[in-house]
């Protein structure tokens, strides 16, 4: 009895230390399908614990603690945040004097209404993203929640046209005026993509970045005379359509946090672009390869603001839920109010999130680093670069 519970210890372990592997090693069938399930290994680990418990197997059983602490890690990051970092009663103190100036903020707007957000210049926006499945969310329920919400950006996903259509009669044109859709084309994965929001972009394209999927719409405000804001709906290929795609889509996506530099003026004064990617990025932190795009310079809007998971796939299995829809974004922001909001027709929870500009850079969280340093080879291209000119 013991050794079988050994070897189903081993086996767990084994599958917990996938999530480890180097970025891109995750896209060979059937890692991401078994990365997506570790979050769950506390439940193996659980039951395999007090089994050595029973049995009085001590160091069985430390194994098995060991185990369950290890499977959580990541998870609890959606609670802990950067309060797991050395300097934790800076970031208590941090967190504190938050929560009273969001208190004081919302017995302000309590007493004197809160306005409505016509643009990102106020330095709040709420946003929105949702996949459609293959066009079926309901159009109407949609625009109620754009309206209810308060919503200035809005990323669908998994888009057709007779749903374009339906939305433009259940009236999302009067609430978010401009849009860009991705062209649809015949590798679109369960559909294109769109962005919907309040006010004029300065600019804006179907391709903001190209990966292997359908794709990815951006659109450009200016909020100041030096620094922009660009959104774009993604939608990496699921596992299904392509392990290797799916992994290479994701990581692709982490161009979009260094827009290209002004070679023409190289001297000229550095113009800061933030970017907000929504969408349904098919995956989550215990992937190495979501974990790579979180590392090019993105924050993730649940671990920023640390108040739960919010997971948003099935909609139809209230647990076990999984994160795969997200909310990210380069410095200069904040998240708050992240929710799962339910949408018929849909097999995704949307998810919201509100957004503030602030001039701090935001701490990365220490659950969504790689774990592979970008000094083990294939080498940074910095350092190939001037290897190369030697």
């Amino acid at each position: 009895m013991l050794i079988a519970l050994w070897i189903i210890l081993i086996i767990c372990l084994l599958w917990l230390a996938l999530t480890e592997l180097p970025a891109g090693w995750d896209g060979h069938s059937p890692l991401p399908y078994l990365i997506a399930l570790t979050p769950m290994l506390w439940i193996a680990f659980t039951a395999l614990g007090v089994s050595g418990l029973c049995m009085r197997e001590w160091g069985f059983a430390a194994c098995c603690a060991a185990g369950l602490i290890a499977s959580l890690m990541r998870k609890t990051a959606y609670w802990l945040n950067d309060l797991k970092s050395p300097n934790t009663g800076e970031a208590i103190a941090r967190k504190i004097a938050e929560r009273k100036a969001r208190e004081a903020q919302s017995h302000t707007q309590a007493t004197q209404g809160t306005p409505r957000l016509d643009d990102a210049h106020d330095g709040r926006f709420r946003v929105l993203t949702l996949n459609c499945r293959f066009g079926h969310a309901n159009a109407a329920e949609i625009v109620r929640t754009v309206r209810d919400e308060d919503v200035a950006v809005l990323a669908l996903q998994e888009l057709t046209e007779d749903l374009v259509r339906q939305l433009d009669a259940a009236g999302l044109a009067e609430l978010l005026p401009y849009r860009q859709l991705g062209d649809p084309q015949a590798s679109d994965n369960g559909g294109f993509n769109g962005v919907w929001l309040r006010v004029e972009p300065a600019q804006s394209t179907p391709t903001g970045v190209a990966i292997p999927a359908a794709d990815v719409p951006a659109v450009t405000l200016q909020v100041s005379p030096m620094r922009d804001i660009t959104f774009a709906s993604a939608h990496p290929k699921s596992p299904q359509r392509g392990c290797r795609e799916w992994s290479e889509g994701i990581i692709g996506l982490g161009a979009l946090a260094h827009p290209q530099q002004n070679l023409a003026a190289p001297d000229a004064p550095a113009h800061e672009t933030i970017t907000v990617i929504l969408g349904d990025l098919n995956s989550s932190i215990p992937h190495p390869s979501f974990r790579k795009l979180l590392a090019s310079g993105f924050h993730d809007a649940a671990l920023d603001e640390a108040k739960g998971l919010h997971p948003t796939y099935p909609t139809w299995l209230p647990w076990p839920r999984i994160v795969i829809d997200h909310v990210i974004f380069t410095d200069h922001l904040h998240a708050s109010d992240v929710q799962a909001v339910h949408i018929d027709g849909s097999d995704h929870m949307a998810l919201a999130a509100t957004l503030t500009l602030q001039d701090k850079h935001e701490p990365v969280n220490a659950a969504a680093r790689e774990t592979w340093p970008e000094s083990l080879p294939p080498l940074p291209k910095k350092k190939a670069r001037e290897q190369a000119q030697r």
